[in-house]
């Protein structure tokens, strides 16, 4: 089992224990001596929460697990509705949509020995995140009074499950280079990489995570409440940026479109940027193959664009993961049960 998959499941056994002793635990730290968190002073919230997305994976600027280029931060939004269960625990669901990003040509430096090769390669996407999400949330201090009471501060963590739908696109360039420099009809346009099946294989753009992390909620008035927190996504699947394997043979593939982005190591231009790329710092020994599959000719730059050993296109040793930063404002709903004392 992976490191990050051991820690949600400490996580988890941390809610499930620490629940069942909440609820009979008398209060501390300036709450009713004595009194138990009864049905009255459980209360739902519902907010919404601005998010910044970050990518980690096989686009990365550096071969490790906590490498991302801040440059291509995507902004994204969500929904909430939380469920007060006790003086420490809560339930939230949430559904987010947001934005992640990654480019070569952005995150490579053609200068750096251990980056040369993801320049040369030149892949990019862009991928919207759909995600529903069910979390138990842990507060590191206990509240036993009713919402009016609650504390102002307070850290807590988070775990739980979650389903997103994602679908990586790429922006297709305006020439062919691997057709005689022949025009595409749909340059300029971002299409789905999935159909394409850009490393001979297909997945789903429906998956299972595992959301978990750390927040910080501030107590604004009675009823207002805003958070920061920051969430880890480990996920199962490494094909959010549509990299994983090795490269495979263009006659392999269905389409001059799925060619022309399966391999992109000869773009003169960088398509999002439009900018030139430093050519002159690369490898640029040309090989020819005739394919087995089709029995076409194609060229490619030496370790690209063709099925051979060491012709890397992508990591599948680590799936890929993202992280979504964000500040969430709630609101809590006024309770049926819970009502001030009169006084005579």
């Amino acid at each position: 089992m992976s490191r990050p998959a051991v820690g949600v499941f400490l996580l988890l056994f941390i809610f499930l224990t620490q629940h069942s002793v909440a609820q009979r635990v008398s209060s501390r730290s300036g709450n009713l001596k004595g009194s138990v968190y009864s049905i009255n002073k459980k209360y739902t919230s519902i907010g919404v929460s601005i998010n910044a997305l970050n990518y980690f994976g096989d686009l990365a600027p550096k071969d490790d697990i906590l490498s991302t280029n801040l440059g291509l931060t995507r902004a994204g939004v969500g929904f909430f509705a939380i469920r007060r269960l006790g003086p420490k625990f809560a339930a939230r669901v949430s559904l987010n949509w947001g934005r992640i990003k990654g480019d070569d040509f952005e995150s490579a430096n053609p200068k750096d020995d251990l980056a040369r090769y993801r320049y040369v390669r030149n892949l990019q996407f862009r991928n919207d995140i759909k995600e529903l999400s069910l979390v138990g949330v842990f507060d590191f201090k206990e509240n036993l009074a009713t919402y009016r009471s609650r504390i102002g501060i307070v850290p807590y963590i988070f775990a739980g499950v979650a389903v997103l739908h994602h679908n990586p696109k790429a922006l297709v360039p305006d020439v062919d280079v691997n057709n005689g420099d022949a025009p595409f009809t749909n340059a300029g346009e971002w299409v789905a990489l999935a159909p394409l099946r850009t490393e001979g294989t297909s997945y789903k753009k429906v998956q299972l995570a595992i959301p978990f992390g750390i927040g910080l909620r501030f107590k604004l008035d009675d009823r207002w409440d805003l958070g920061f927190e920051v969430g880890y996504r480990h996920l199962f699947f490494d094909y959010l940026d549509d990299v994983s394997n090795d490269f495979v043979d263009l006659g392999s593939l269905s389409s001059d479109l799925a060619r022309a982005l399966s391999d992109r190591s000869r773009e003169v231009t960088a398509v999002v940027s439009g900018k030139t790329r430093e050519t002159g710092l690369i490898p640029n020994r040309i090989d020819t193959y005739v394919s087995p599959v089709d029995g076409n000719s194609y060229s490619t730059i030496a370790g690209y664009g063709r099925d051979a050993k060491d012709n890397i296109r992508g990591n599948n040793s680590d799936n890929d993961i993202y992280i979504m930063t964000g500040f969430h404002l709630s609101y809590i709903l006024r309770s049926s049960r819970f009502k001030r004392a009169k006084f005579r």
